[in-house]
Protein backbone atom coordinates (compact mmCIF):
# COMPACT_ATOMS: atom_id res chain seq x y z
CA UNK A 1 0.00 0.00 0.00
CA UNK A 2 3.09 2.42 0.32
CA UNK A 3 4.04 2.45 -2.84
CA UNK A 4 0.69 3.23 -4.52
CA UNK A 5 0.04 6.12 -1.65
CA UNK A 6 3.60 7.26 -2.32
CA UNK A 7 3.44 8.59 -6.14
CA UNK A 8 -0.18 9.44 -5.90
CA UNK A 9 1.36 12.05 -3.90
CA UNK A 10 2.60 13.80 -6.85
CA UNK A 11 -1.01 14.29 -7.92
CA UNK A 12 -3.56 16.55 -6.45
CA UNK A 13 -5.55 13.49 -4.40
CA UNK A 14 -2.52 14.11 -1.84
CA UNK A 15 -4.92 15.29 0.67
CA UNK A 16 -6.37 11.72 0.82
CA UNK A 17 -3.71 9.38 0.71
CA UNK A 18 -1.55 11.87 3.38
CA UNK A 19 -3.64 10.83 6.00
CA UNK A 20 -3.60 7.61 5.24
CA UNK A 21 0.53 7.52 5.13
CA UNK A 22 -0.04 9.05 8.64
CA UNK A 23 -2.01 6.85 9.28
CA UNK A 24 0.57 3.75 7.99
CA UNK A 25 2.93 5.88 9.89
CA UNK A 26 2.32 5.17 13.35
CA UNK A 27 2.23 1.73 12.80
CA UNK A 28 6.07 1.92 11.80
CA UNK A 29 6.38 3.99 14.60
CA UNK A 30 5.83 1.38 17.16
CA UNK A 31 7.83 -0.97 15.16
CA UNK A 32 10.42 1.57 15.67
CA UNK A 33 10.16 2.08 18.92
CA UNK A 34 10.60 -1.25 19.73
CA UNK A 35 14.38 -1.49 17.91
CA UNK A 36 14.64 1.62 19.82
CA UNK A 37 13.72 -0.35 22.78
CA UNK A 38 16.65 -2.67 22.07
CA UNK A 39 18.79 -0.27 21.34
CA UNK A 40 17.80 0.90 24.88
CA UNK A 41 19.08 -2.55 26.43
CA UNK A 42 22.65 -2.37 25.69
CA UNK A 43 22.37 1.29 26.82
CA UNK A 44 22.26 0.06 30.24
CA UNK A 45 24.54 -2.87 30.22
CA UNK A 46 27.10 -0.44 30.49
CA UNK A 47 25.43 1.38 33.13
CA UNK A 48 25.64 -1.48 34.58
CA UNK A 49 29.29 -2.82 34.02
CA UNK A 50 29.80 0.93 35.51
CA UNK A 51 28.30 0.12 38.67
CA UNK A 52 30.00 -2.98 39.05
CA UNK A 53 33.26 -1.26 38.29
CA UNK A 54 32.55 2.08 40.58
CA UNK A 55 31.94 -0.94 43.92
CA UNK A 56 34.89 -2.47 43.51
CA UNK A 57 37.55 0.59 43.20
CA UNK A 58 40.58 0.05 41.72
CA UNK A 59 43.62 2.57 40.94
CA UNK A 60 45.28 2.92 38.03
CA UNK A 61 48.93 3.55 37.55
CA UNK A 62 49.55 4.85 34.25
CA UNK A 63 52.06 4.26 30.88
CA UNK A 64 54.14 7.40 31.85
CA UNK A 65 54.46 6.78 35.51
CA UNK A 66 57.20 5.72 37.46
CA UNK A 67 56.90 4.55 41.23
CA UNK A 68 59.91 3.55 43.07
CA UNK A 69 59.16 2.60 46.51
CA UNK A 70 56.61 0.83 48.18
CA UNK A 71 52.86 0.43 47.73
CA UNK A 72 50.13 0.23 49.90
CA UNK A 73 46.46 0.41 49.57
CA UNK A 74 43.38 -0.82 49.96
CA UNK A 75 41.51 -1.47 46.82
CA UNK A 76 42.15 -3.39 43.75
CA UNK A 77 45.47 -1.66 41.57
CA UNK A 78 45.99 -1.91 37.52
CA UNK A 79 49.53 -1.30 36.72
CA UNK A 80 50.27 -0.09 33.04
CA UNK A 81 53.59 1.80 34.24
CA UNK A 82 57.03 1.32 35.83
CA UNK A 83 57.32 -0.17 40.03
CA UNK A 84 59.96 -1.05 41.68
CA UNK A 85 60.39 -1.73 44.97
CA UNK A 86 57.58 -3.50 46.67
CA UNK A 87 53.70 -4.37 46.24
CA UNK A 88 51.62 -4.64 50.03
CA UNK A 89 47.78 -5.00 48.68
CA UNK A 90 46.56 -8.16 50.76
CA UNK A 91 42.92 -9.02 49.71
CA UNK A 92 43.11 -7.48 46.55
CA UNK A 93 43.72 -7.67 42.81
CA UNK A 94 47.22 -6.45 41.26
CA UNK A 95 46.87 -6.45 37.58
CA UNK A 96 50.01 -5.78 35.82
CA UNK A 97 49.13 -4.48 32.28
CA UNK A 98 50.64 -5.19 28.55
CA UNK A 99 52.96 -2.28 29.15
CA UNK A 100 53.80 -2.90 32.87
CA UNK A 101 57.18 -3.23 34.16
CA UNK A 102 57.37 -4.29 37.54
CA UNK A 103 60.39 -4.57 39.62
CA UNK A 104 59.07 -5.65 42.88
CA UNK A 105 57.82 -8.57 45.46
CA UNK A 106 54.11 -8.43 45.33
CA UNK A 107 51.55 -9.57 47.98
CA UNK A 108 47.70 -9.54 47.53
CA UNK A 109 45.07 -11.66 47.00
CA UNK A 110 45.12 -12.07 43.61
CA UNK A 111 47.89 -11.28 40.55
CA UNK A 112 46.94 -11.19 36.95
CA UNK A 113 50.48 -11.07 35.00
CA UNK A 114 50.10 -9.23 31.46
CA UNK A 115 53.63 -7.47 31.26
CA UNK A 116 56.84 -8.10 32.76
CA UNK A 117 57.72 -9.05 36.19
CA UNK A 118 60.71 -9.69 38.00
CA UNK A 119 59.67 -10.53 41.77
CA UNK A 120 58.41 -12.46 44.08
CA UNK A 121 54.46 -12.84 44.34
CA UNK A 122 52.73 -14.32 47.17
CA UNK A 123 48.94 -14.53 46.43
CA UNK A 124 46.42 -15.61 48.85
CA UNK A 125 44.10 -16.90 46.10
CA UNK A 126 45.42 -17.21 42.62
CA UNK A 127 48.15 -15.98 40.36
CA UNK A 128 47.23 -16.06 36.30
CA UNK A 129 50.57 -15.49 33.73
CA UNK A 130 48.27 -14.32 30.57
CA UNK A 131 49.73 -15.50 27.24
CA UNK A 132 51.75 -12.52 27.01
CA UNK A 133 52.87 -11.97 29.95
CA UNK A 134 56.30 -12.78 31.43
CA UNK A 135 57.38 -13.52 35.08
CA UNK A 136 60.75 -14.23 36.71
CA UNK A 137 60.51 -15.16 40.47
CA UNK A 138 58.79 -17.31 42.98
CA UNK A 139 54.90 -17.63 43.32
CA UNK A 140 53.58 -18.68 46.53
CA UNK A 141 49.53 -19.34 45.90
CA UNK A 142 46.37 -21.71 46.62
CA UNK A 143 46.10 -21.68 42.16
CA UNK A 144 48.31 -21.15 39.44
CA UNK A 145 47.42 -20.39 35.65
CA UNK A 146 49.77 -20.17 32.78
CA UNK A 147 48.61 -19.64 29.36
CA UNK A 148 50.35 -20.46 26.45
CA UNK A 149 52.98 -18.57 25.22
CA UNK A 150 53.53 -17.27 28.73
CA UNK A 151 57.23 -16.88 30.01
CA UNK A 152 57.83 -17.79 33.38
CA UNK A 153 61.11 -18.65 35.39
CA UNK A 154 60.77 -19.69 38.85
CA UNK A 155 59.76 -21.81 41.65
CA UNK A 156 55.97 -22.50 42.44
CA UNK A 157 54.48 -23.28 46.11
CA UNK A 158 51.18 -24.17 46.17
CA UNK A 159 49.54 -23.51 49.88
CA UNK A 160 46.05 -24.58 51.22
CA UNK A 161 44.33 -22.24 53.01
CA UNK A 162 45.78 -21.35 56.64
CA UNK A 163 49.38 -23.46 55.51
CA UNK A 164 52.25 -22.33 57.41
CA UNK A 165 55.41 -21.05 55.25
CA UNK A 166 57.36 -23.39 56.68
CA UNK A 167 55.41 -26.32 56.77
CA UNK A 168 56.30 -28.06 53.22
CA UNK A 169 58.90 -28.17 50.69
CA UNK A 170 58.36 -25.60 48.04
CA UNK A 171 58.17 -27.99 44.32
CA UNK A 172 59.97 -26.24 41.96
CA UNK A 173 58.89 -26.87 37.77
CA UNK A 174 62.04 -28.31 37.32
CA UNK A 175 62.00 -31.12 39.68
CA UNK A 176 58.06 -32.23 39.22
CA UNK A 177 59.13 -32.57 35.62
CA UNK A 178 62.57 -34.48 36.53
CA UNK A 179 59.86 -36.89 38.56
CA UNK A 180 57.84 -37.21 35.78
CA UNK A 181 60.51 -38.01 33.42
CA UNK A 182 61.16 -40.76 35.80
CA UNK A 183 57.71 -42.45 36.39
Amino acid sequence: MWKPATPPTSNQPNSTPAPNLTQNKPTPAPAMETPRSAAAEPTPAPANRNAVLNTQEQATIGKSLVIKGEVTGSESLYIDGKVEGSIQLPGNRVTIGRNGQVSANINAREVVVLGKVRGNLNASDRVDIRNEGSLTGDVVAQRISIEDGAFFKGGIDIRKPGQQKDSKEPVSIESSAVAAARA
